[in-house]
């Protein structure tokens, strides 16, 4: 361990030396104690023995300067003072652990030194294992969320296999859905959750008869009314779980439908009585809708959809919303075009 000794005797630095070599310790020697204050702030020691009467810098002021930047390594004051209980208690409040009189005897010497850099020593040694800790807790929560993040996507495509055609929609609602909720102002967790949970906007459809979700044609008023009873379904097999993103999931489930002027279902929500997780999947939602193909239609032109979006501002959608899409087009066609099939 380093040792950094301080005294303007040099018969009393080639004595510590001799002690701290004879213990197996690295000791560096200053007889000026500005020079070995700027050495101890600027690198790292173990241990301070520093003379108290000293020109230019006193012990007592060496150690107060030194507490200003380093408040844990110990400090041994040496002095002449002997009993002076008012030079101890001010070196105490000064920052000194402990004390030797002169002339410094050998054997109180060693047991006194080697009782601070133990107690120094295990505190490192405590504060690594705490770190370390800190890591391996960070290293665990990071392969927890990996691994919810690999079930999400999973379970994210029992909707894409019930409704074939739409392999990629649920991706480019995922990323539109968290570029709108960056845009929007949402914190970084917040992102993270609606990415995840987006894909699950339309899990209620396995509730829904095959007759009706696929139909090859436009659905008659009572198969739309069924169709409308994924949102509700959705939420329910959702809405219990205890992780974040299935809570978020159940939300845009529930609220997707519902339109900023109050026409949508399943509860005829206005405004922002619609929670920001279904205002925001609506307009990914349905912009991809219109621009991907299914069997009851063709698909429309970006531009189309576009002007669709405006023209519903207000409407369907939250206007807000509808121009933060409109103002990231580049990052928009960027994501059309990747996952585009």
């Amino acid at each position: 361990m380093k040792i950094v000794s301080i005294d303007d005797n040099e018969n009393n630095l080639f004595l510590i030396e001799a002690l701290c070599e004879k213990m197996g310790l690295d000791v560096k020697s200053f007889s000026n104690p500005l020079d070995a204050l700027v050495y101890v702030i600027k690198n790292p020691i173990d241990m301070i023995i520093v003379d108290y009467m000293m020109p230019r810098l006193n012990g007592m002021e060496f150690i107060k300067e030194f507490r200003k930047k380093v408040h844990d390594v110990p400090v041994v004051m040496v002095t002449a003072a002997g009993d002076d209980d008012n030079i101890h208690r001010e070196a105490f409040l000064s920052g000194a652990n402990d004390f030797l009189n002169k002339p410094v005897k050998v054997t109180l010497f060693e047991v006194r030194v080697k009782n601070l850099l133990t107690s120094y020593k295990n505190k490192l040694l405590l504060k690594d294992k705490a770190k370390l800790l800190e890591e391996e807790v960070k290293t665990a929560t990071e392969q927890l969320l990996l691994t919810e993040h690999e079930t999400l996507n999973i379970l994210g495509k029992v909707a894409e296999y019930k409704d074939p055609e739409t392999a990629s929609h649920v991706s480019r609602v995922a990323y539109y859905s968290k570029m709108l909720a960056r845009e929007y102002g949402l914190s970084e967790k917040e992102q993270d959750l609606i990415f995840y949970a987006s894909p699950f906007h339309d899990l209620g459809k396995v509730g829904i008869d095959d007759n009706i979700l696929l139909k090859p044609a436009r659905l008659s008023e009572n198969e739309f009314s069924t169709m409308k009873d994924h949102a509700l379904i959705g939420y329910e097999i959702l809405k219990d779980s205890q992780s974040e993103y299935l809570k978020v999931g159940a939300l845009a489930a529930l609220h997707h439908h519902e339109k900023y002027d109050g026409s949508g279902y399943p509860n005829g929500l206005k405004g922002e009585d619609i929670h920001i997780y279904g205002r925001i999947v609506s307009i990914a939602d349905v912009f991809d809708a219109l621009t991907s193909k299914r069997t009851y239609k063709e698909a429309w032109s970006f531009d189309d959809a576009l002007s669709f979006l405006k023209e519903e501002r207000g409407k369907h959608f939250d206007p807000k919303l509808v121009d933060i899409f409109l103002n990231n087009l580049d990052e928009v066609t960027k994501i059309f075009k990747t996952f585009h099939s």
